[in-house]
């Protein structure tokens, strides 16, 4: 990774985003080794947000730019892509947010590659984007911390969440989605606020998920969806605050590996996860150990701030077992560390992902909460 100031990945380049240019006159995006620690610490905040939009952007600029290339005579993507050019130069807050729509990476690439093989593409997708986004938008407001996000329970769907969609909704359920959200952003703004506000930065779509067959709650990240979160409605919110957290830092990564790659193109070998029975290969171990590190991160700080604690009577706890803050955290902790220390010993990171990877096993080493805790 480059030191400060300079760039990170040659290849991540993009036309109208500011930024260090190199010889071709194309701005480059650096990122420089106090954020990129900070980043694989999970302490980035909206700095590292705004970083790492400013990469999305490029990346989704330059995909609407090759298709534009690619399919000159098509008269409804030539007239959908002057709209966006207009908003860049007009409305730069709205030609953001198309821009940054989360499946709007998925369906740019999935045409190009259609094109590139030959396909008949649905090139007049592009205007489905440019309208105000559907779904239920939420303000969702505490101690002064707000949080925009929207509903997304209609689709169309090009992302796989790799778990069944919930949705449309009714009413009903959309009130009551508000309602535990708003619970959930509570419980994130007062206990754990640095991870609310690089969440507020970024998470700007919830996208509804039936929840496991058991009724167990799952959450999702796709990476190309950059921006969503999917989630279950689980009856908890600390559980929802939870997910968001952990798939926020999937989004998070996905992002810093489109400007720095962390390790090698995936190949046939596999390690153990300690969070699943299956092996995964690097690049997946990393993920898992990356959005973990936020989940043992969250769980301390429950733990710090008391919550999660057994039920009394009489000044007597009911609950023979731990308090579950408490051995979440030491599951979370333990099991990050392993990871960890698998990938900094397979031989698949790159210089770069040796040096995250260690910043990662660095921070779960440091995390501790009071004495007689946990």
């Amino acid at each position: 990774m480059a030191g400060t100031g300079e760039a990170v990945a040659a290849g991540a380049v993009a036309a109208g985003v500011p930024g260090a240019h190199g010889a071709d006159g194309l701005p480059r995006h650096g990122v420089d080794r106090a954020m990129f620690r900070a980043i694989a610490a999970a302490r980035g905040g909206p700095e590292a947000v705004r970083l790492l939009r400013a990469g999305q952007l490029s990346k989704r600029a330059l995909l609407l730019l090759a298709l534009r290339r690619a399919a000159p005579a098509h008269a409804g993507y030539r007239e959908a892509y002057a709209r966006v050019r207009a908003l860049q130069r007009e409305d730069r807050a709205r030609w953001e947010e198309v821009l940054l729509r989360p499946e709007l990476d998925a369906w740019a690439a999935d045409c190009l590659r259609g094109i590139t093989a030959g396909e008949d593409v649905p090139l007049d997708g592009l205007g489905e984007f440019i309208p105000a986004g559907a779904g239920r938008a939420l303000v969702l407001e505490c101690d002064g911390l707000r949080w925009t996000p929207s509903i997304d329970h209609a689709g169309p769907r090009r992302v796989d969440y790799g778990r069944p969609l919930a949705g449309p909704l009714a009413e009903a359920e959309l009130a009551l989605w508000e309602q535990r959200l708003a619970e959930a952003w509570r419980i994130m703004v007062r206990r754990h606020r640095r991870h609310a506000e690089a969440v507020a930065a970024c998470v700007a779509t919830i996208v509804p998920l039936h929840p496991a067959p058991g009724g167990e709650a799952v959450s999702a990240a796709a990476r190309r969806a950059y921006g969503a979160v999917a989630a279950s409605l689980p009856a908890d919110p600390v559980l929802l605050a939870l997910a968001l957290v952990h798939e926020f830092l999937h989004v998070q990564l996905g992002a810093l590996l489109d400007l720095v790659p962390l390790h090698r193109p995936n190949g046939p070998a596999v390690y153990h996860a300690p969070w699943r029975p299956d092996p995964r290969p690097a690049g997946a171990l990393l993920q898992g150990a990356y959005a973990h590190l936020g989940v043992a991160d969250f769980w301390c700080a429950e733990v710090a701030a008391g919550a999660g604690e057994p039920a009394h009577e009489g000044g007597l706890a009911l609950a023979a077992e731990p308090p579950r803050a408490e051995g979440e955290f030491v599951r979370w902790r333990a099991h990050t560390l392993e990871a960890g220390r698998t990938l900094l010993d397979c031989g698949e990171l790159t210089p770069h992902g040796l040096e995250f990877t260690a910043e990662l096993v660095r921070a779960v080493r440091d995390l501790r909460v009071p004495v007689g805790r946990a």
